[in-house]
């Protein structure tokens, strides 16, 4: 899909459209204006910003900007073939970048929902340094986040949540350097979280006491002073809130998804009834054993995340982390609305994941629910909300009804 700027030169360029389509959307490319008055098709940079990893060899991520990053805001539906959905596409100019360090902060809320037990689990470390002690040597200050929504059982996402950081910290090869923090060690880095997601899928078939029909699905958010890197498999999903706006940072994999389906026809998987092989509703996750082929050949189902890393803004707010269950019901910007709202209420983290969690269970659910929100913004940057202050009204009495209120008075 190519977007153009059919407007003169802007700060920023919001195409709204009504399509019919699936209801997730693959970008190919997106052309911003460069110069000032755009002339026909004269001064446009694309942009490929199109889903690779359709092997299983590690795909090649890419790094960009937040700055850089395409929003779209797609409400779901799964119950047609073709829905008509409402999509906004955001593209923010900006260059804002700074060498403060984001002041983490965070919380985490979740909820059984309708169902008969909470099949989710998931981590927030603001200080990986004091978590990790000698195996942290980056010269930077980290912090990692995780959510894991289980399915077929409870056991598979606890399984993976007790043993996360061995997985990711300690298993997964992870580069150590006490210089700078450069391309290639990022590089690394997002090879090793890649090999993270391997490592739990290959113990969950190890691990006796996870049924192979159990499975979870997976996303991560590793923050290292302003870089961002985020890896997830399934229908989790991760959104930044940037000045107020949502951007969506993952990409949901479920058979809807055209590059997703296409993955699976090619190694002889099939859709049907809206699921893989007629049973699971997503194409990639942790275990889930009797769907996948052995160890280290191409599967329809599979644990590999797709992996991206950003470097964050003075202008990126705050992120979401959350299940399904939460965005199967809201959108990201209404999401984002709410955290906005409660962030400059009482500056609570912990109380915003609260209130996402609790205004998704006034809709339609059927799910568990579970959010964590971090800060990038210290307490400071926040919105006072002005108190409420009683007013008094002065009126004036007739002299009749002066005395009448007298006589009262004195009589008690």
């Amino acid at each position: 899909m190519i977007v153009k700027n059919s407007t003169t030169a802007a700060k920023m360029v919001v195409v709204d459209a009504e399509i019919l389509c699936q209801p997730n959307i693959s970008v190919e490319y997106i052309g911003v204006s460069t110069a000032a008055p755009v002339v026909g098709d004269e001064d446009l940079d694309f942009f490929d910003v199109s889903a690779t990893a359709t092997s299983s060899s590690r795909p090649k991520s890419r790094e960009f900007r937040s700055a850089d990053l395409v929003s779209v805001d797609i409400s779901r539906s799964d119950s047609g073939v073709r829905c008509s959905t409402n999509t906004q596409t955001t593209i923010i100019d900006s260059a804002r970048s700074s060498n403060v360090i984001p002041a983490i902060r965070s919380g985490s809320y979740t909820d059984i929902g309708p169902r008969r037990s909470n099949e989710d689990e998931h981590i927030r470390v603001d200080d990986l340094s004091a978590q990790l002690g000698s195996l942290y040597n980056w010269p930077l200050p980290g912090a990692f986040y995780a959510v894991f929504d289980g399915h077929g059982g409870s056991d598979a996402a606890a399984y993976v949540r007790t043993n996360a950081m061995r997985f990711f910290f300690e298993d997964a090869n992870l580069p150590q350097t006490s210089a700078a923090v450069d391309q290639a060690f990022l590089e690394e880095l997002e090879s090793s979280h890649f090999r993270a997601f391997l490592i739990a899928d290959q113990a969950l078939a190890d691990e006796c006491s996870v049924d192979a029909y159990c499975g979870t699905t997976a996303i991560t958010a590793l923050v290292l002073g302003r870089h961002l890197v985020v890896a997830n498999a399934g229908d989790c999903r991760a959104v930044l809130c940037r000045k107020g706006v949502a951007v969506q940072l993952t990409q949901d994999h479920r058979p809807t998804c055209l590059a997703e389906r296409q993955r699976v026809e090619k190694l002889g998987g099939i859709i049907e009834y809206g699921c893989l092989n007629g049973d699971l509703a997503i194409t990639r996750a942790l275990g889930d054993w009797y769907m996948k082929l052995p160890f280290g050949s191409a599967s329809p189902l599979t644990a590999e995340p797709e992996v991206k890393q950003m470097l964050l803004t003075e202008d990126d707010e705050f992120m979401i982390l959350g299940c399904d269950g939460i965005w199967d019901v809201m959108s990201n910007q209404d999401a984002v609305n709410v955290v906005r709202r409660e962030l400059r209420l009482h500056n609570d983290p912990q109380q915003s994941a609260r209130e996402l969690v609790n205004q998704a269970l006034c809709k339609d659910i059927d799910d568990n629910l579970t959010a964590i929100v971090v800060c990038f913004t210290s307490p400071d940057h926040r919105t006072s909300v002005p108190s409420q202050r009683p007013r008094f009204r002065c009126c004036n009495l007739s002299e009749d009804a002066r005395k009448k209120l007298q006589s009262l008075l004195g009589s008690n």
